[in-house]
This record gives structure tokens, sequence and C-alpha cells, in this order.
């Protein structure tokens, strides 16, 4: 879909002073896309956001009141955000890859006073709604000026909701037209859930804000995303490692054409190089992006002109974002990111005072490094990092190295207790299908580019790697695995 703005407007949005009221194009020729078939113009979708007001304030919804959306990727689930925008409620949109009783528990402790559900997910809404009636609804649990509500996957086993308000998506969209060059003439092809702040604000809405034209995906299957992009010519798009890998691997890959494509933008966890190249080699820059729910998630970025000079960079903070690692005590070295800024936010939902976020402090968990020019890599989770006798070990560095392999579909590095070196790292690897075991092939990977030390000391193939509902690989329980004699 696509929403246009006028010039007017689009000063607006981009001044750091700007409201979140979107001011409708005047020009005729944008148009709302939503999906391969539906056209909606900007007074289709205006419409749209109007309907869904005026039916949330049929069912009470006033100000502070949060709004649960269940349904996959549609001009419905944007309207509902704006909606909400106008009545100064709460917009939650749930996971739908999460259990029922997953779901359950970040609807309860949001509190939420309306749950919408799409028809294809109303056997999951039914069961929501039984459990909420027999927990309580609730009006009014939201703050003052909050307008999105997600909730983290809860990898550590604690969901906590990120409370962002209006300008802090405002200016995340500021940053991401800025960095990313986005502007009318681009048609941005979006595809990853928008229950993510990732799918909903790296490209989607600052494609809105800037008038550019959207073709929205209700989710994501690599076919159609080559599809479009032949067919309908998409300038840019988002995507993470799985989604990179699934269209690389696709029968049409080699027969696509990707020349309207201006870049790629993806993010999420470690971009495997592999990935990258394989793009790069069909002559499209990938620009990587870091954040987290907590960031907006727009906070470091690599510009598309820059992309294919730096594969390994993650970028620089975007404008208006402050970084620091934390632990790093010269160039190269390795500490724990901290953001800062006005796309990060507002705080955690019932949770003051939590130690993630202190003084505006984003404390993210995660570990890079920054070179002299001010460039950042993401090296891992602080969790994940490996101590072997007293070295560091990153487990990213490996996995980058293995996961070049072609024989290799997925690999992941943990540290298991060694009664002499305290830790050593293990590698896990789940091959590609039809693809055999070369034990010596996956070694010299790395053999000749890692120190003797980083090099893991025993390898176990795996049919799959436990993950999250976020298909992030789950650290802990692999470990587990890889402990218990009968795994």
């Amino acid at each position: 879909m696509t929403l246009g703005l006028s010039a007017e407007a689009v000063a607006a949005i981009t001044s750091p002073d700007a409201g979140w009221r979107l001011q409708l194009a005047q020009d005729p020729q944008a148009l709302c896309v939503d999906g391969p078939e539906a056209v909606l113009t900007r007074a289709d979708f205006e419409a749209l956001v109007a309907e869904e007001t005026h039916r949330l304030q049929a069912e009470g919804v006033g100000a502070t009141d949060t709004v649960a959306w269940l349904g996959h990727n549609s001009a419905a689930m944007l309207a509902a955000l704006l909606a909400c925008e106008r009545l100064g409620a709460v917009f939650m949109p749930l996971n739908w890859r999460l259990s029922a009783d997953e779901l359950l528990g970040c609807l309860r402790h949001a509190g939420v006073a309306v749950l919408r559900v799409m028809p294809e997910w109303q056997a999951l809404g039914d069961t929501l709604r039984h459990g909420l009636t027999t927990q309580g609804w609730a009006k009014g649990s939201g703050q003052p000026g909050d307008l999105l509500l997600v909730y983290t996957s809860g990898t550590t086993g604690e969901a906590k909701g990120a409370r962002h308000g209006a300008a802090e998506m405002a200016a995340n969209a500021r940053a991401a037209i800025t960095v990313q060059g986005l502007g009318a003439h681009d048609r941005v092809l979006a595809v990853l859930p928008l229950f993510h702040v990732g799918g909903l604000c790296i490209q989607l809405l600052p494609a809105l804000l800037c008038g550019a034209t959207l073709r929205l995906h209700p989710r994501f299957e690599p076919g159609a995303w080559l599809a479009d992009v032949a067919a309908w010519g998409a300038s840019t798009s988002l995507m993470v490692p799985a989604t990179l890998r699934a269209v690389i691997e696709h029968p049409a890959w080699d027969r696509t054409p990707l020349d309207s494509l201006r870049f790629l933008n993806s993010g999420s966890s470690v971009v495997p190089l592999g990935l990258i190249e394989a793009f790069h080699q069909r002559g499209v820059p990938v620009a990587q992006v870091y954040g987290a729910t907590e960031t907006g998630p727009f906070s470091i970025a690599s510009r598309p002109e820059d992309a294919m000079a730096h594969p390994h960079s993650t970028g620089r903070p975007a404008p208006g974002v402050q970084v620091q690692l934390a632990g790093a005590q010269a160039v190269g070295d390795v500490g724990e990111i901290w953001v800062k800024g006005d796309n990060v936010m507002r705080g955690y939902h019932r949770m003051p005072g939590h130690p993630d976020f202190t003084d505006g402090w984003f404390r993210s968990g995660d570990l890079a490094r920054c070179d002299a020019e001010g460039r950042f890599e993401v090296v891992g989770r602080c969790k994940d990092m490996i101590i072997s006798g007293g070295e560091n070990i990153y487990p990213a560095e490996i996995e980058h190295l293995v996961a070049s392999v072609p024989a290799v579909a997925e690999c992941a590095v943990v540290g298991l207790p060694d009664a002499r070196w305290g830790e050593v790292p293990v590698l896990a690897v789940v091959l590609r299908s039809g693809a055999e075991w070369d034990e010596a092939q996956l070694r010299n990977a790395y053999t000749q580019r890692l120190a003797r030390f980083k090099q893991p000391r025993r390898l176990v193939q795996m049919a799959s790697l436990p993950k999250t509902a976020l298909g992030k690989v789950q650290k802990s329980r692999l470990v587990a695995m890889l402990q218990d004699p009968a795994g």
C-alpha cells in the first residue's frame, strides 16, 4: 500500500519538532497497493482509517486504552495503528508465531481493552478471548502519549513490553529516510511481519511518510518476493538472514532480474557474509541495520552507497542516535552496545527502573567493535561470549566463516565446560538437504583465519537447531542438548 505526503507534510515530518499527524498528498498518482491484486487509492486508505476509528470509538476505546491486533500484514492493520493514534490509544501488534500461552501472558501483562482478530487467526483468537475472560480485560492500562506497545520475544525468559510514542516513531522515521535516501521515487516491497518494529518501522512507515509506493505482502514467500521484484520493479526491501537465504535458494533466483533494486536492508541478527556476497555478486548492495525492539529500531546502519565497500560493517550511528561501547577501552575493542536517542523507547510497560534502561540509555546486551572511521561491526551477544583460558571468543566470528561453506544450511557456536580451559567452543552444524558431512571441509573454513584458541574443539552434526518463535537460535537450549549424552 502507499500513502503519499505533500511537500509541506514531508517538511513537517522531517522536522525534529514534528508531530505524528499524517496529511495525505494531493498527487493523484500516489497509490496504496495491498498485495498483488488489491489497489487502494489515498482516499480509500483514508476511509479505512476513518472506519476503524469509528469502530473503535463504538467499542468504547479512548485515550490510554490498549488495542491488540492479531493478523497477517494488511492495510487494515496499518489503519488500526493510525486509528489508535487519532484516539490517543495504544496499538499492540501480536506475534502470531507465539503459542497461545505466551500470547496470553503478554496480553494479561499489557492489559487490553480490545482484541481485534483477523479471519485467518479466528481459532487462536477465540482461545485468547476465553483466556482474557477468565482473568479480566482492562481499560486505560497504557501511559498517556504511548502509541505502540511491542513485546520482546522473551528469549531470556522475561517478556517485556517496549513503549513507543509518536515522537519516538517520528524520530525513527526521520533517521531511516535520511540514511536510506528514501523518497517518492522508491517502490518499497514490504514482506516482513508488522508485529515487529523492524517490519513496521525500518522501511514501511518511513515509506509512507516520504511518499514512496509500497507493496505489502501478507507474509513472506520467496517466490512471490522474486516475482514482485521482477514484475513490479521494487527498488528496495527489508530482509533478515532467513529470508535472504530462502530467496537465494529458490529455483527462480538465477533467472530473476534484480536490476530494479537500488539496495536491500538486512538486520535482526548478525548477517552471514555469504548471504550478503550472493546479492553483491548480482549487483545489489545489502545495507545492514542494527537495532532492537527497544530502539525503534533504526539505530546503527550502513548507507546503500557504502554497503558494497564495507560488507562486514553494520554502519554508523543513525542521525540523532548516540552509541557507546561499554567496556571498550580503545579503538577495535569489543564492548556492549548502549543506545540513546529520540528514537529509543519511553520505557518498559509496568517495569519502571528496569536495569536494561537507565538514564535514557538502552543496554542492548549485544557486543560490537568500532573501527577508526566510526563503523561498527556486531559480533554477538554478551551472554554468548565464550571465555576459554582467559581469552574471549565471539561465536559470530566462527559462525560467519562456517556459514559460507556451501553444504551448510545453518550453524551455531556455543561454549561447553572444560576442566582445563574453563570453556571451549563447540560447533553445531545443520547440513543442506542432500549434502554429506565433511569435517575437514568445515574445519578448512576457519583454520587459516582464526587463532587456534578460537577454533571449535568439537563439531556436531544436527538435524535442526533449537529456536525461538522468532527463528533465533536458543543457545542455552543448544548447550543443554550438546551436554546430554542421549542427545
